[in-house]
């Protein structure tokens, strides 16, 4: 509709709009679920995937009660333009008047929401926010509106329309505010998985969201700066922008464990994506083996030092040897020779061109087999390719490959390096030290790949070595979150998974927190093999409270020297307690603060190191507070989660109650690791945090 006209009552309109839109979403749904496909498929295979794609479809047309439709609006000072072509290019329908059932008078109204939903007619009733003619909703200002007149906000209690909040980017006589329906989205009560940001995403984290899918984007992000959503929200823009490719390559998020993965697993299919896999890089390379070990701090950091790619190179590439004899083929009454040397140089060809060990098995044969034609040829016979295949099987030929160039078996190479101690020191020579050899070495040797005790590091090495002898699958696009704590030997896994495709990679250098966590983006980049990445900041805060980044932000000389603290748009007064305790009353004072911050709306968490976890939970029980583990979904009836500090990575909780920091930074193997342990632990509270310590505080603290 024009701009111009307006409900005196618009509350009652928008309500009435959102109601028209959720029919219209709700007919959408009904037409998919109605389709006959009997008549129009040719045999069960193609009916079955015709009627996999209409099951996909109803999914994704499901209108969520809690879940607002459409969340802004978008009003024109002037018509954005006429034709077809313009439209297509705005992700509008081609042809169709302007969103909201009006025409292209004086100016233009868009509805923006999670999804696109047309009326019976065809025309728009919400715009899609990936949409082009979406993106000024985030990026239109006083400075720059892009041609709106004005952008309205909706807030929604329970998926109830309940306000709106209007900004004219045109009014000079209109002075510039916070949104307070922004703010209240942002602090809204945190119960259940986590949530989309489509609402409230930020211009920088917009033009992140929407760069290119050729690229590889790294975004450095410390606690509250929206990093996990942006890149969440990236992967749903690409398959919006680029569905038929991302559709044949594939799209994958990895996280660093399952309870992270479960709290992120909704925010997807809620902007109407379900075919995006998620994994941890111990889901990646799970196939290679069984892992039932593990490795000391010493030893992990070894194997996983990218050192140890050429150190399997070396080893695979050992067992090409030089032929001692000819290859004699008979074929009827004629005996065909290659020479020794010959086959030496079609070996040393094929080790000169690099080739996947595989694949180059696979052609020692066919080489030797030519040789054999040239032969055939110059006595006067006439072969085809046909003969040439023969040739490739003939025993001689087979014989000669086996004894030249042998299968390899990856996990039974790794074995081998990790049990045999010449062995090892034949290819690490140069590479790693004699006590790095003995660290990697296992202590008690396996007899076979299925009795060895095979660490989580040993099934990175296998699935290098198996990359090694055949190339991985390449996906389109993965994402990778929390990416500073790969090792480069996961992060060489990771890059494997996207090697013809792109890549999104997410992390906090501060928040390492593990032996081998990653110094620089720079380093991180050059073990995926994309070192060409785009390395994007985010520095603005919009979870974590002032009050409570900054006193976090303390430890960042300590953890993470010349790194920008995060800077809060968010001021909580109050948000802050550290309260000292008698440690023999440590536990009750912990249970009282978990008490208090219970009688606050929203989820709370209890970090607390590991060790600690079952005296506190066995206090809780006493005192009749049962309590979730971390990645389970809180309710309004469970809402006390009790989290190790390991795994509060990636989470967020409105109030967090954190237990005695030098028993998180003592958890550790060494005070950098604890510091960073801890960082992690401070930064995980939306509303309010309460400290209680027994001990003194860690220095950095004070």
């Amino acid at each position: 509709m024009p701009a111009h006209e307006e409900s005196s009552n618009p509350l009652v309109r928008e309500r009435e709009h959102l109601a028209a839109s959720r029919a219209a979403l709700r007919a959408m749904r009904e037409d998919v679920q109605a389709l006959d496909i009997r008549d129009v498929t040719a045999n069960w295979v193609n009916a079955a995937v015709l009627q996999s794609q209409i099951d996909d479809r109803v999914k994704a047309l499901a209108d969520l009660a809690h879940t607002p439709l459409f969340f802004g609006r978008l009003d024109y000072v002037h018509a954005v333009g006429a034709g077809k072509a313009d439209d297509a290019s705005r992700g509008v329908a081609p042809g169709a008047p302007a969103g909201g059932g009006g025409g292209r008078g004086e100016g233009e109204r868009f509805y923006i929401g999670r999804r696109h939903v047309h009326d019976a007619h065809g025309d728009p009733m919400v715009i899609d926010w990936r949409a082009p003619v979406s993106q000024p909703f985030y990026q239109a200002s006083r400075n720059n509106p892009l041609g709106v007149d004005h952008r309205r906000r909706f807030g929604y209690t329970g998926g109830e329309l309940t306000a709106y909040e209007d900004e004219h980017l045109t009014d000079p006589t209109e002075t510039e505010r916070t949104s307070k329906l922004l703010q209240a989205e942002i602090e809204r009560p945190r119960v259940g998985p986590m949530r989309d940001i489509v609402a409230t995403i930020q211009p920088e984290q917009d033009e992140i969201v929407r760069s290119g899918l050729g690229g590889t984007v790294c975004v450095q992000g410390g606690p509250g700066t929206g990093k996990t959503a942006v890149g969440l929200h990236r992967v749903a823009y690409l398959l919006y922008a680029h569905r038929e490719r991302l559709a044949r390559t594939g799209t994958l998020v990895i996280g660093p464990n399952r309870s992270f993965l479960h709290y992120i697993e909704q925010v997807l299919p809620a902007l109407g994506e379900l075919e995006v896999g998620q994994a941890t890089v111990e889901d990646l390379v799970a196939a290679r083996c069984e892992v039932r070990g593990t490795d000391d701090a010493a030893a992990a950091v070894v194997k996983g030092d990218a050192r140890m790619a050429e150190v399997l190179r070396r080893a695979i590439r050992s067992h090409v040897t030089p032929p001692v004899e000819p290859v004699v083929v008979v074929r009827g009454s004629r005996r065909w020779r290659v020479p020794a040397y010959e086959v030496e140089e079609m070996a040393g060809e094929l080790l000169a061109r690099d080739m996947r060990y595989g694949a180059a098995h696979e052609a020692l044969p066919q080489r030797i087999a030519h040789a054999v034609l040239v032969r055939m040829e110059e006595a006067g016979e006439a072969p085809d390719d046909r003969v040439q295949n023969a040739v490739a099987r003939n025993p001689a030929v087979k014989a000669a490959v086996k004894a030249v160039w042998p299968a390899v078996d990856p996990a039974k190479l790794v074995l081998r390096l990790l049990t045999d101690a010449e062995f090892l020191a034949a290819h690490a020579e140069g590479l790693l030290t004699a006590d790095e050899q003995k660290q990697i070495l296992m202590t008690r040797p396996a007899r076979s790949v299925k009795s060895a005790r095979w660490t989580a590091a040993d099934a990175v090495l296998i699935d290098e070595a198996s990359d090694l002898v055949t190339r991985t699958h390449s996906l389109g696009h993965v994402v990778v979150d929390e990416a500073q704590d790969l090792s480069p030997m996961q992060y060489r896994a990771v890059g494997r998974r996207c090697s013809t495709g792109s890549a999104t990679v997410l992390g906090d250098l501060a928040q390492g927190t593990t032996p081998w966590s990653t110094r620089s983006w720079e380093q991180a980049l050059f073990h995926l093999g994309k070192t060409d990445a785009v390395v994007e900041e985010l520095t603005a805060g919009f979870r974590v409270p002032r009050e409570v980044i900054a006193y976090a932000s303390r430890l960042l000389p300590a953890i993470a020297p010349g790194l920008a603290p995060v800077e809060s748009v968010r001021e909580a007064p109050g948000s802050l307690a550290v309260r000292e305790v008698a440690a023999a009353e440590l536990d009750a004072a912990v249970v009282a603060a978990c008490e208090e911050s219970l009688r606050q709306e929203g989820s709370v968490g209890l970090i607390a190191a590991d060790a600690r976890v079952p005296a506190l939970s066995a206090a809780l029980a006493a005192a009749g507070h049962a309590c979730l583990s971390p990645g389970e979904e809180t309710t309004a009836a469970s809402r006390l989660t009790l989290v190790p500090a390991s795994l509060a990575k990636g989470l967020e909780y409105d109030y967090v109650v954190l237990d005695d920091p030098a028993a998180v930074v003592d958890g550790e193997p060494d005070e950098r690791t604890g510091l960073r342990r801890l960082y992690v632990s401070l930064t995980r509270a939306v509303s309010g945090l309460v400290v209680l310590h027994a001990a003194p505080l860690p220095e950095q603290l004070a």
